[in-house]
């Protein structure tokens, strides 16, 4: 049986929005008062483009040969903040290993590789849902983007559930955000 995926990337979505994911690695000092950090100027396309890149990167990190899917990045508005002039990219995907026994361990090399690469786990256990799903967020606060992962062992296929999430955009003078 398949297990339907909307609302455990709805609880992701909600988890990545809230002020301690982007908002607890020290990013307070440009963070707005929901917590979001405003991570400088750039049109939704450059900015989805640099959200793919470091999904990419994590991609790699699990270290283990797998198929990423085909989700693209989407632009989401800001909270607090004029919609017409700030967003954010969100990019949720998911990564299914070559083998099924390879979930644990594409899970445990990305949450010893993190902060290898500057990313802070602020979050490792398991979720909330009947399935108790092992569930990892972790803030970059250098390149101030968010992830959460979701193992969902018992999907059909088993799978790793991504989303990356970046700060505050503002887009550039004479230039309009593009929502897609």
């Amino acid at each position: 049986m398949k297990t339907k995926q909307g609302a455990p990337v709805l609880l992701v979505l909600l988890a990545l929005t809230a002020p301690t994911a982007l908002g607890g690695c020290g990013l307070g000092d440009s963070a707005d008062a929901d917590g979001v950090p405003l991570v400088g100027t750039s049109t939704s396309r450059d900015a989805a483009d640099a959200v793919e890149k470091v999904s990419a990167e994590l991609r790699g990190l699990t270290g283990v040969e797998g198929k990423p899917s085909e989700g693209l990045p989407g632009i989401t508005e800001c909270p607090g903040k004029d919609p017409a002039r700030y967003f954010r990219v969100s990019h949720p995907w998911s990564f299914y290993p070559a083998s099924n026994d390879r979930l644990d361990e594409a899970m445990e090399r990305l949450r010893a590789a993190l902060p290898e690469h500057g990313w802070k786990v602020v979050r490792y256990g398991p979720d909330t849902s009947r399935n108790q799903n092992l569930s990892l967020t972790a803030d970059d606060g250098a390149k101030e983007y968010g992830v959460s992962v979701v193992r969902m062992k018992r999907n059909d296929p088993p799978k790793l559930s991504l989303t990356v999430v970046s700060g505050c955009y503002e887009v550039p003078t004479g230039k309009e955000v593009e929502r897609f």
